[in-house]
């Protein structure tokens, strides 16, 4: 009896000894399967980064692409808008070629009376234009002055400063331009040359970035000049001035 009783303790150490061998391993699974899932936890959340990186890519791309082929329509249109402009140039070219006898713009109309010696330009107004038309702008306006000391109230006095106008126009002396145009508008404001030179005048305001003068200058013109083809150019140009690109 006393046998059995000593045995009873060493069975229930063993129970309890194997019992805590059990819990162990079935933590350490439990651990390790965790471990693992966090691990899955892991590369699925790392994975979706990667969709999201490239799902961006994707977009970015396609947007790229989007913006090429809009670049490539303005190109496209750009290139035929040249030809055409070059096509109207050579037209016009040739029709130039064929002309026998230099042309001189006529902005007086024929007076009655007037004998036909007295029907042209004077010749130092010619000379003056010619120099124009050769694109020797400093010699013109020296030409044209000096047609004007001996001219000061004649007939193509007005024509003469709004050509020295254009001179300095061309050399974008454009301070100097607006003195011309002014006198021109300001001393004969029913002379053929008024409306252009009001249209130059918006258009020197414009390229010395002085917008509201210009658009003084283009309303003034449209309202004073209204069926003149310079109205139609200052329209035009009104409208950018409403609606200036980005």
């Amino acid at each position: 009896m006393r046998g059995s009783h000593s045995m009873k303790p060493l069975a229930v150490l063993l129970l309890l000894l194997g019992g805590c061998g059990a819990n162990d391993l079935v933590v350490k699974r439990q651990t390790e399967t965790e471990t693992r899932v966090e691990h899955l936890f892991q590369v699925a959340g790392g994975t979706e980064a990667r969709l999201n990186e490239l799902s961006s890519r994707l977009v970015a791309l396609e947007e790229q692409e989007a913006q090429r082929a809009k670049l490539f329509r303005e190109l496209t249109d750009g290139v035929r808008e040249l030809k055409e402009v070059n096509q109207a140039l050579q037209t016009k070219m040739q029709s130039v070629a064929v002309t026998t006898t230099p042309k001189v713009e006529v902005v007086n109309p024929e007076v009655p009376g007037r004998s036909i010696k007295d029907s042209g330009p004077p010749a130092a107004y010619l000379k003056a234009f010619g120099l124009y038309s050769a694109n020797s702008f400093a010699a013109a306006v020296v030409a044209f002055e000096q047609f004007l000391k001996t001219n000061p109230s004649g007939e193509y006095t007005p024509n003469a400063h709004y050509w020295i106008g254009e001179c300095h126009y061309s050399s974008s002396d454009l301070p100097k331009a607006l003195i011309a145009f002014q006198k021109v508008v300001d001393g004969w404001p029913r002379h053929p040359k008024a409306p252009d030179a009001l249209l130059k005048i918006g258009y020197s305001y414009s390229a010395l970035k002085q917008p509201e003068k210009a658009r003084f200058a283009f309303e003034r013109l449209i309202r004073s000049y209204p069926g003149s083809p310079a109205a139609i150019k200052a329209r035009e140009r009104l409208m950018s001035l409403d609606n200036p690109a980005d």
